[in-house]
């Protein structure tokens, strides 16, 4: 769509270079734009507004997600001069800062599909909670009794509680601030690691909070050509732990990259090795 109303506006080969999809969250679209195309920003911005009327922003990323935060800087090119938006995903609603907050509506259809497998009364972390999208999505989608997310970003974790209220789920979400490795929270019967660049080689700091036949949800990257990769080094992982799992499978949750995934890969430790 996008690239039939620039026909005419860019050249065939920059339409070539145009990136097929990008995300809108809330009212804000935000687009990669390859060098070639820099100079042509501006236009590509106004098109998208010109497309969706339901957009008033438009921003262009300067780069990835870095750092503890994970923080991405955006430019605006076109509509109003924000980066402050309100998101619907699955009945839930997020107030957030797109360039202050790491939020991926990609997640959206996997962020259910955790929440349908969650038994009654159980207790469940999340690590990397954001703006409280986990925990929100699994308290109003799930049987969970208790879900607590941490995030160590200030932002997002204050963009967490407020959502908290708008949700008005506070009776089953408990969101805390702080680096999740450092603290000491007790036992969980599920915990969901949100942070694909952390990933499965942070596990070993998580199972001190694994209950005895605790379920784990990864997220991790692969390369296309072997995305079991990260199940067998989480395996490893809890073997050296004396922790042995069962992978009970590598779920595809995106292609960031060329031949590049996103996956979870979902684990259910051996109940009787726990002591």
């Amino acid at each position: 769509m996008l690239k039939d109303a620039l026909k005419g506006k860019l050249s065939a080969k920059e339409l070539n270079l145009l990136r097929r999809s990008f995300d809108v969250v809330g009212d804000i679209a935000i687009f990669e734009v390859p060098d070639e195309l820099k100079k042509k920003e501006k236009l590509i911005g106004n098109t998208i507004l010109e497309l969706l009327s339901n957009v008033k922003v438009v921003a262009v990323e300067q780069g990835e997600h870095k750092g503890a935060f994970r923080r991405q800087k955006l430019k605006v090119v076109a509509g109003e001069k924000r980066l402050v938006t309100t998101h619907k995903e699955s009945g839930v609603v997020l107030a957030l800062d797109v360039e202050k907050c790491y939020y991926s509506p990609r997640l959206g259809s996997e962020r259910l599909r955790v929440a349908s497998l969650i038994t009654p009364g159980e207790k469940v972390l999340v690590a990397g909670s954001g703006v409280g999208v986990y925990p929100i999505v699994l308290a109003k989608h799930s049987v969970a009794a208790k879900i607590v997310g941490v995030e160590i970003n200030p932002v997002a974790h204050k963009f967490a509680l407020q959502n908290i209220k708008l949700n008005k789920v506070s009776d089953k979400v408990q969101a805390i601030k702080g680096d999740v490795f450092k603290l000491k929270l007790g036992k969980f019967d599920r915990i969901i690691l949100a942070m694909p660049t952390f990933g499965v080689k942070f596990v070993p700091q998580l199972l001190k909070f694994a209950k005895n036949g605790a379920f784990l949800h990864v997220l991790d990257f692969a390369e296309e050509s072997d995305r079991e990769a990260p199940a067998r080094l989480l395996r490893e992982i809890c073997e050296k732990k004396k922790r042995p799992c069962t992978i009970l499978g590598v779920i595809k949750t995106g292609t960031p990259g060329v031949r590049r995934l996103r996956v979870c890969v979902d684990v259910k430790l051996y109940p009787n090795m726990f002591k």
